[in-house]
């Protein structure tokens, strides 16, 4: 799989044999910060303070939860009325709590295995598999993860961003010959990366707090938009809460498991809680996890209060007729569409443009850290703003390629996304097992070791579903040739 380099410097870098520009830093532990026991102050190293994840450390509970927010409600949440669909009522409000709860609970764990003793810090979630799992079984599980949650978000926000500003357009200037329908899906995804990189000349994760508040707004505006409109706007005829029939009892079960996934990826961040966590100052009087885990609860709850009522008065809505590859955005444009305001369709549309932006922010900020490692480790010395411009650039750039060129990744999120489950609801449970250490046989211990088992077999399953999906009704995977998402299907005219 690859090799540990000990650089002079005080990190472990993690060098895999296919370059990547996701591939992560992991500090050692034990010089993150020292515990001076007179002053109790933080003594971060020099190398940590030229990061851009640890550069700054004055965030707290509040910027925290702006953080939270942003990366962890995204567009993906129009999928849940979808996943109601195929298992009911009962069943769909039950795995949503579960999920809901499950997540709730890895973040707990991943904000107390930030600092689980004095004087060690895991500013990263790579570092954090490193130090739990060893080199090179560490890699191994949680490399792809954490890739994929951090390039390939940015991919699908381009995607996402990109068409959403598309389609604003279009409903602004209905004219042909106006130059906004003139321009080609992959000119738009330049369009909204030429965007991105603008903002993210913002210098350090810390610094994204004002972006990372607009982004929760923008989240939390177009959720309760949707579902408001859901309810008033009444439900079509012909409506029916029944799940529908399916060809055989194979693709029922396959149905099942697409929805539970559905329900399980609309809960997103937890590759992000470390770094998040790691801007705020420590010390052996006052550690992070107070602050931490008051803005996981804030942000838990708030994310709740919009994905509860997303899902629930969408089905409520639109039953069995919502879109199978759409969500609730597409159901509203092809039921409603003739009578919604286009004020209200722009204004739906420029939160989910402002939205993407300001995630892009948050899940590129791990490729930033560890890029510029890569410089200081050979110039010993912080980079300049040059060429940290250049630095955002480059990635910018990678990523609206990998948007123009594969422009079907959406298709395949399921798949991935099934891969990349364990990171959000298994590996953090073995963590715990292999740092804490909990007395074998215990409550934690049979509690982690349940969860981390169960995580591991859903995401199997997943996977497995996914597969099946693919083989059955296959994929449209066309080269450059971009499109829309089905999630951003626009009004009918």
């Amino acid at each position: 799989m690859g090799e540990v380099m000990v650089e002079e410097y005080p990190f472990v870098h993690v060098v895999t044999t296919v370059p990547s520009p996701i591939q992560e830093v992991v500090p050692k532990p034990q010089e993150d910060w020292l515990p001076v026991s007179d002053s109790r102050k933080e003594v971060p190293s020099p190398q940590e303070g030229w990061l851009p994840i640890t550069e700054s450390r004055k965030g707290g509970a509040f910027t925290s939860a702006f953080h939270l927010l942003s990366s962890g409600i995204g567009i993906q949440a129009f999928l849940l009325p979808v996943a109601f669909s195929k298992l009911g009522w009962f069943w769909g409000i039950a795995c949503l709590l579960l999920a809901f709860a499950w997540q709730l609970y890895t973040k707990w764990l991943l904000v107390q295995l930030h600092e689980p003793g004095p004087g060690n810090r895991y500013s990263r979630y790579l570092q954090l598999s490193v130090v739990a799992f060893g080199p090179k079984l560490g890699k191994l599980l949680a490399l792809f993860p954490v890739m994929y949650l951090s390039g390939g978000t940015c991919v699908m926000l381009i995607n996402y961003g990109g068409g959403s500003m598309e389609l604003l357009f279009r409903t602004v200037c209905g004219d042909s010959s106006c130059i906004a329908n003139k321009l080609t899906g992959a000119e738009w995804f330049m369009v909204f990366t030429c965007l991105a990189i603008i903002v993210a000349q913002l210098p350090n994760l810390n610094s994204m707090a004002g972006v990372s508040l607009l982004g929760a707004a923008t989240a939390i505006s177009y959720c309760t938009f949707l579902w408001i409109l859901s309810i008033t706007k009444g439900r079509p005829a012909g409506v029916s809460y029944s799940p529908p029939e399916a060809e055989s009892r194979m693709a029922r079960i396959g149905e099942v498991l697409t929805a539970i996934g559905m329900i399980a990826l609309a809960f997103r961040g937890h590759n992000v809680v470390l770094e998040i966590q790691g801007t705020m100052p420590s010390n052996p009087k006052h550690p992070s996890q107070e602050p931490m885990w008051r803005g996981v609860i804030v942000s838990c709850s708030i994310t709740a209060a919009c994905l509860f009522p997303l899902a629930i008065a969408g089905y409520w809505a639109y039953g069995n007729r919502i879109p199978a590859n759409g969500g609730l955005l597409s159901a509203l444009s092809e039921f409603h569409g003739q009578n919604t305001k286009k004020l209200v369709m722009r204004m739906i549309y420029l939160l989910i443009v402002v939205n993407s932006l300001c995630s892009y922010q948050i899940y590129a900020m791990p490729v930033f850290d560890n890029l510029e490692f890569r410089y200081i480790s050979k110039k010993n010395k912080p980079c300049s703003r040059w060429v940290r411009a250049a630095i955002r650039v480059f990635f910018g750039g990678l990523t609206t390629f990998i948007a123009v060129a594969v422009s079907f990744l959406g298709s395949l999120g399921p798949l991935i996304g099934g891969i990349a489950l364990p990171l959000t609801l298994a590996y953090p449970c073995f963590m715990w097992i292999a740092i804490k250490k909990p007395r074998q046989y215990g409550a934690m211990w049979y509690l982690n070791l349940g969860l981390g088992c169960s995580g591991i077999i859903l995401s199997v399953l997943l996977v497995a579903a996914a597969v099946w999906k693919i083989v059955d009704k296959g994929i449209d995977a066309s080269f450059f040739n971009t499109h829309l998402s089905p999630l951003l299907k626009p009004p009918q005219s």
